[in-house]
Formats: structure tokens, sequence, C-alpha cells
């Protein structure tokens, strides 16, 4: 938790991009999946809730408790599935998820891969692949200016503070994020929440697939890669 503490730590970057990807409105609604136990063993694919809650109060989800239209995007079986993300760090969980393999991607070229697998409890808004696809389309090269800059594996790095604004060192669900209405990025700045435990945002950005349970953290998948505020 320390190495991420000193990521965090780091001065605010100069401003990247205001521009961030909007989200496909092709992306189907998602199928019907079982409820899992509080050991979370079920292997189907969980389904958008509406009434979403987690009555736990930690921020831990349940596989049933996963909402969202992209969700049916996911494997039903694997080690991509929900039930295949359940039990791995989140780094790790991530790079099996097909709509994250771009996030993946940035997170090994940062080396932040170890530093979020070894915190003991975070709120992962994740990019999606479409989101970052939006970004290079509206500033092309971007994304391989980012990921080869000289200093891309430190936590001074522009790729590190933009992976870290996405990251937040509490576990929340959907329920406890609307509540909150701002929470604390690891790079420092605010996050600001908005929608219902349903439907939330994140900045504005909406959730594609959320409260998705791994060993570490709770994932929400985002339909835009967010900008850092002003500095």
């Amino acid at each position: 938790m320390r190495k991420i503490q000193r990521v965090a730590a780091v001065g605010a970057m100069a401003a990247l991009t205001a521009v961030v990807g909007a989200c496909s409105n092709s992306q189907g609604p998602a199928t019907g999946g079982q409820a899992s136990s509080e050991t979370q063993q079920s292997s189907a694919q969980a389904a958008p809730n509406p009434g979403v809650t987690a009555p736990t109060g930690n921020g831990v989800t349940q596989i049933s408790d996963i909402f969202g239209p992209a969700c049916s995007q996911v494997p039903t079986e694997g080690p991509g599935s929900a039930q295949g993300m359940v039990n791995d760090p989140v780094a790790t969980a991530a790079s099996h998820n097909p709509l994250l393999t771009t996030l993946t991607k940035a997170v090994t070229a940062a080396n932040l891969g170890d530093t979020l697998n070894s915190a003991p409890a975070l709120t992962v808004f994740a990019p999606s692949d479409s989101a970052f696809q939006a970004l290079e389309a509206k500033n092309p090269g971007i994304l391989n200016q980012l990921t080869t800059a000289p200093d891309v594996g430190t936590p001074n790095s522009k790729l590190a503070k933009i992976l870290t604004y996405h990251v937040v060192g509490t576990r929340y669900d959907a329920a406890g994020l609307v509540r909150a209405g701002t929470v604390d990025s690891l790079e420092g700045a605010k996050l600001t929440i908005g929608g219902t435990a349903a439907a939330p945002t994140v900045n504005g950005a909406p959730v594609l697939c959320g409260n998705i349970p791994t060993k570490n953290a709770t994932v929400f998948v985002i339909g835009q890669v967010l900008s850092l505020p002003a500095s």
C-alpha cells in the first residue's frame, strides 16, 4: 500500500486532455444470472439488477450484485468470467476481462500491476476499450505517447497519474458510492459520483458494468477515460 501512497503523493501533472470518450450505444443489455452464495461460488454470469444494494456495508459485492448494459459482453465461464475474476487480485482479474484489454496494457506499461494487486481494498473505475478508442480518435497518437514516454514506469509519469485518478483507496459498492457523493482518488484529486445505485456515474461517465467483485477490489467498467482536473 505504501507504493500506492507514493504514486498518489506525486504533484499534479499538466492537464492531459479535456476530451473523454463517449460510451458506445450499441451495447446490448446483460442477460440473466444466478445469485452467488456469500463465498461467491456461483458460476453463472450476473445480470443487471435495478435494485442493487450491497448489504455488507464494506463495499464487497457478490456476483449477483453485478449490473449494467455491457455485462453481457463478459464471458460466462473461464478466467474472464465473473466467477473467474472473483478470487484474482484486481490487475490480474482485469487482464482477463475482454472489455479491458487497453487498460491492462496501460497498467503494465505504467508498472502498476503489482501495486494494484497488493493493495488491501480498492475501488477501480476501469475505462472500457471503447472509451480508450474514443480518446484516441479525438487525440491521435495519445496512447502511444503515454505508454512509450521515457518515464512511463515511474510514479511521475502522466500515464501513472491518469490511471491512479481512476482508483480509490477504499472499497465501495454502487450504493456506497452514490451515498458518498465524492471520493478521493489515489492520484489525489476528487471524483464526483452521480446517478443512482442502479445507474451511477463517475464525473459524468456512465457505468457500463459495475459492482464486479475481485479479491481486493470492486470494479466499475466505465464509458469514458476520465480527465484530470486542471491544476
